[in-house]
């Protein structure tokens, strides 16, 4: 259940969803479906549900909520992915057991949130600690991220955001860079548009894939108005990791955010299993990432000259950029191909529900 995430969302739907379905098991899946323009897959029972967007989120905890109370002598477990979901799931009684997916450090990310007034933030950080407390004391709990281990008191299983590695992939070519992922000023966006403006006259092709806040549209697409850029705003996660092969290399733009400093950055391992060169910012992960596989170049934060000089150097050096991406794969397919990660998964939610495939 989810009122947040997009019904396509890569982990949730791609990853989790299908590890579950693969081990035999029949999944019911509540998402903001009608308010995202899409449909449920035909492998999931879809159930529609309002989206929290912004301030307006109360509406959509109170659908949730209802629907969790209707279907709670239905199911064997509820898995949960929004910070907000908590307030669906609490004082319910006779519930079957919950499973709160923790994708992000909540206290970190309030303050990437545009919608919410500064002098608003430290209370509603305080409060999403002592959120997270009372969660770790009634509800299971999985972690996207070893570093959110911090957080709370016990140990959890981790559950990375690792990627289906392909049997094979195609050399990374010279005349496109890609972006995967969320499009935001924090994740750089503008240093984005401004490489693709450097590059232009190189000939070398800027796309940007993933769903752009709003505060980034008005940018976008004036950008793709004066033909800097391809914009090809949200594609499902399949349809979207085919756009990266072939190409010349990979971006990760993120500043220098609390909320990024012990996050993997899911697209770099997307580029590196599909055997493109990464370049990325030096968020700690990323550079461990990049430093241990040699998989890629990282530049100095927001400076997009630097960006261009990396993608110039490894279009006109085919054998670094031939070298760079087939590391990259290499380490992918034996380090992070979400297989390995999904048996854990779906074991430890049948441990909890009291099932077995």
């Amino acid at each position: 259940m989810t009122v947040v995430h997009h019904p396509e969302d890569a982990r949730i739907l791609h990853r989790q969803i299908r590890a579950l379905v693969d081990a035999g098991h029949e999944v019911t899946y509540a998402a903001p479906y009608t308010a995202r323009g899409v449909v449920p897959r035909s492998f999931v029972t879809g159930v529609d549900l309002p989206r929290a967007a912004e301030r307006r989120r109360l509406s959509a905890v109170r659908a949730a909520r209802k629907l969790f109370k209707s279907m709670r002598g239905r199911v064997d477990l509820a898995l949960i992915h929004d910070p907000e979901l908590l307030f669906a799931v609490a004082g319910v009684r006779r519930r079957p057991p919950v499973v709160w997916d923790v994708h992000e450090d909540t206290p970190a990310t309030l303050s990437l949130k545009p919608w919410l007034p500064a002098f608003l933030r430290p209370p509603t950080r305080f409060l999403a600690r002592l959120l997270e407390t009372t969660a770790e004391r009634r509800l299971h709990l999985l972690l996207a991220e070893t570093a959110y281990a911090g957080r709370f008191k016990q140990q959890h299983l981790v559950v990375p955001n690792e990627t289906w590695v392909p049997d094979t992939v195609s050399r990374p070519g010279d005349d496109r860079i890609v972006y995967l992922g969320w499009l935001s000023e924090a994740r750089g966006v503008k240093e984005a548009v401004e490489v693709a403006r450097l590059l232009q006259p190189q000939r070398v092709a800027v796309e940007l894939i993933g769903y752009a806040d709003p505060q980034s549209r008005p940018l976008l697409n004036e950008a793709v108005a004066q033909g800097l850029l391809e914009w090809r705003d949200f594609m499902p996660n399949d349809e979207a990791l085919k756009r990266l092969d072939g190409a010349l290399a990979g971006l990760s733009l993120l500043r220098d955010e609390p909320n990024y400093r012990h996050s993997m950055p899911t697209k770099i391992i997307e580029y590196m299993a599909h055997g493109i060169p990464v370049i990325t910012t030096p968020s700690p992960r990323a550079v461990e990432l990049v430093e241990r596989y040699r998989c890629g170049l990282v530049v100095p934060w927001e400076d997009p000259q630097a960006v261009a000089r990396a993608v110039l150097q490894l279009r006109d050096n085919p054998f670094e950029r031939h070298g760079t991406g087939g590391r990259g794969y290499a380490a992918a397919r034996a380090h992070h191909h979400w297989p390995n990660s999904a048996r854990r998964f779906v074991a430890q939610l049948e441990a909890w529900a009291g099932v077995k495939s």
